[in-house]
């Protein structure tokens, strides 16, 4: 079963440790579980390390060339890093620099890629490409999207 993520960023560590149970519980015993992530700090990269925890295999979309020197914070880098060598596959767009068209092409793998998207997600709009965005992409493609957003979870640091 290949499942995908969306997620937001902005976290904190009490609402990554709650997503992180809620994540393990979703992804006990699915068989043959391929996970789909962009890696990004926050949902993204909960949701890998829970792919990898099952017993998954991990499939990275990453937007653009040279996506990690060019976004990915200092704070992030060792979980990034990790991750990455971790992955059974790595795909990159062909985009030299991460914006609108890079992450809206990422977004589409995620969601082509999917036979269900796992939306780490409060259920407020979000900006066009977000995740609100995306859940919405994969609703119209009629990808089953389960949304994880913990009593008590929160956003920001």
């Amino acid at each position: 079963m290949r499942i995908s993520v969306t997620g937001h960023m902005d976290i904190n560590a009490a609402t990554a440790k709650l997503v992180r149970a809620e994540l393990d519980r979703l992804l006990a015993g699915v068989p043959d579980l391929v996970g789909v992530s962009c890696i990004a700090r926050g949902a993204d990269s909960v949701f890998a390390d829970a792919v990898l925890a099952a017993g998954g295999k991990l499939e990275v979309v990453l937007p653009c060339r040279g996506y990690r020197e060019a976004k990915v914070k200092p704070d992030h880098l060792e979980q990034f890093d990790r991750l990455l060598g971790m992955a059974d596959t790595v795909r990159e767009m062909p985009h030299e620099v991460a914006g609108r068209a890079a992450y809206e092409e990422a977004n589409a793998v995620i969601v082509r890629e999917a036979d269900r998207l796992i939306a780490v997600w409060d259920g407020q709009p979000s900006q066009r490409g977000g995740t609100g965005t995306v859940v919405d992409l994969a609703r119209a493609a009629g990808v089953v999207v389960e949304v994880v957003w913990p009593e008590g979870a929160g956003r920001g640091h």
